[in-house]
């Protein structure tokens, strides 16, 4: 019985191991997320391939890595009108995942800003106000930590990892700004 048990707990602790970190506390569907973002609207997935020329340019604006070429902007219609578009960034925080969507309007700025995911102790997550300071910016050296952009006590490498991932979104969208989007065949 003794040696049952101990088999059992082991099964169960490897068991545990294989399954991985625990999930991501998931806030929002994507889908749910663009309801949001666009109510009412029509919004078109495509798929985009940067060309090198985008994908150096984008770098270069984001002050950072973008790690593919591969892109999924969601652009939404409403009424006939350009509503903006939003994009999906999953990135790591400290060392487990978050996805966001920001969504750019068609000035060229950001309108919205969801966590969707986040796979870090929910303590290292901003309120909810944080993420309205990035509305209404577009891509500049501005949109920075220090800068229009304030840390948070205690949440410092998301606010830095979302800081990371707003300036990304933005340099990828004004990458794509006046080359014809590819869709994959």
């Amino acid at each position: 019985m003794h040696r049952r048990t101990s088999r059992r707990i082991l099964f169960v602790g490897l068991a545990a191991l294989a399954a991985g970190p625990l999930a991501a506390k998931t806030f929002l569907s994507a889908d749910e997320a663009l309801h949001l973002a666009f109510p009412s609207c029509k919004v078109e997935r495509r798929t985009v391939f940067l060309t090198p020329g985008q994908l150096a340019a984008a770098r270069k604006l984001a002050g950072g890595e973008i790690k593919s070429a591969l892109v999924n902007p969601y652009r939404a219609v409403c009424t006939g009108k350009d509503a903006g578009t939003a994009y999906f960034d999953s990135h790591v925080v400290r060392t487990l995942p978050e996805t966001l969507m920001v969504v750019v309007d068609p000035e060229g700025k950001v309108s919205r800003v969801e966590v969707l995911a986040f796979a870090e102790p929910e303590d290292y997550l901003p309120p909810g106000r944080w993420y309205g300071q990035f509305l209404g910016n577009g891509l500049s050296d501005e949109l920075a930590l220090g800068h229009r952009i304030r840390g948070v006590t205690g949440a410092s490498l998301t606010a830095r990892a979302t800081t990371e991932a707003v300036r990304r979104v933005l340099a990828i969208h004004q990458a794509l700004q006046g080359a014809p989007e590819k869709k994959k065949p």
